[in-house]
């Protein structure tokens, strides 16, 4: 890992997305009714998230482990794709946006596994860092 004992706590934020896209709107019916046979499809999603992200150093060998003190995941739906948007914030040495990104994907994978069995055709498209705040430099990326 690299060497941050010599670094001062700042505030740091990343918010990162995954965009899942389903097969059909009877999907998207299925989801918003709470009608998907493994249970409530953006709850399950959330609650998978926040472990994720909260489990990034002990699966990702060169993150530390640091303190995450807000932690949020949104979803948004347009047409057939899932938007989900994960903001993580601390007070700490060192970023959260591979929390970020690595909360999206958990989110996005228990997503797929929930859907499965109704929907053939989902696919993740995507895993991307929106905007990080903190440390040496700020990014946006939309």
């Amino acid at each position: 890992m690299v060497d941050i004992t010599q670094k001062q706590n700042t505030h740091r934020m990343a918010i990162a997305q995954a965009i899942v896209k389903v097969g059909s709107l009877d999907t998207i019916k299925a989801i918003e009714n709470r009608t998907v046979p493994k249970g409530d499809v953006f709850a399950m999603s959330k609650a998978a998230g926040f472990l994720g992200l909260k489990k990034t150093p002990e699966l990702l060998p060169d993150c530390h482990p640091l303190p995450i003190e807000y932690a949020a995941i949104d979803y948004e739906i347009n047409g057939l794709e899932i938007l989900v948007k994960v903001t993580v914030k601390t007070f700490y040495k060192t970023g959260v946006e591979v929390e970020a990104m690595h909360g999206a994907s958990v989110v996005a994978l228990n997503m797929y596994d929930m859907l499965k069995p109704i929907d053939k055709s989902i696919e993740i498209l995507q895993i991307k860092l929106l905007k990080k705040t903190g440390g040496k430099s700020d990014i946006t990326n939309n």
